[in-house]
């Protein structure tokens, strides 16, 4: 018996209403269970690209010696994330906050028959701590991360999402523990207030809707449904 258009289209429509499967683990990706948190990094997963409290290569940063003037200055922080001072010599910047840094200097200072010197460093511009936000948004690029920088403010800073931006894939890639994890969220899900807008950390790589960089994670994100939480997985 053939059926009708109407009748064909209604019973497609009732058959596409149930629950989608739950997205399993793969060979590309572990699902973590029962976990809706994408943990933050620990130290050794921002050396290379550091949280807003320490230093980076090719930060600029202000270092004053309490009583010796001569030794006071501004300078940038080398490639390799170090920094030369007279009698101090070089310093290892990399990884440390100012007041690390500036304990570092002291300890060289004290080595080199300066007593008691007395250190402060400041931060007086970064470009090592940024965040990469890719695929449909106005303006993709890489944009600086701030101690409270979170999902919606870096989609903001790049212009907002494009006209046809899928607001349900988007994901962010990040190292922690010297493993790739990816968060999956929904941009019309925080908007909603259905979970909380996640924070986002210096060396997170965003990618918004579809772009060429997804099709890495089509296993991870071949599934779009309306999220309740944000699904977390491991990368493999």
């Amino acid at each position: 018996m053939r059926l009708s258009i109407p009748v064909l289209c209604l019973a497609l429509a009732v058959s596409g209403c149930g629950s989608p499967e739950p997205i399993q683990s793969s060979g590309s990706l572990t699902v973590v269970p029962d976990n809706t948190v994408l943990p933050p990094p620990d130290r050794s997963d921002l050396t290379a690209a550091d949280r807003p409290a320490l230093i980076g290569p090719l930060d600029t940063i202000e270092v004053s010696v309490f009583g010796i003037p001569d030794l006071d200055r501004e300078m940038q922080v080398d490639a390799s994330g170090r920094i030369a001072m007279p009698l101090a010599g070089t310093v290892d910047a990399r990884g440390k906050t100012a007041e690390e840094l500036a304990n570092a200097i002291e300890a060289a200072l004290r080595d080199h028959y300066v007593r008691n010197p007395q250190v402060t460093v400041n931060i007086k511009s970064s470009v090592s701590q940024v965040v990469t936000i890719d695929g449909s948004v106005v303006e993709p690029g890489l944009y600086p991360v701030t101690n409270q920088m979170t999902l919606m403010r870096v989609i903001a800073s790049a212009k907002g999402m494009t006209e046809f931006a899928r607001v349900e894939d988007v994901v962010i890639l990040r190292t922690v523990d010297s493993r790739r994890m990816a968060g999956l969220y929904n941009v019309a899900a925080i908007r909603r207030g259905a979970y909380e807008d996640p924070p986002v950390y210096a060396n997170d790589v965003i990618v918004v809707g579809d772009s060429p960089q997804r099709r890495l994670f089509r296993d991870f994100v071949s599934v779009s449904p309306i999220l309740a939480a944000p699904l977390i997985a491991v990368l493999q």
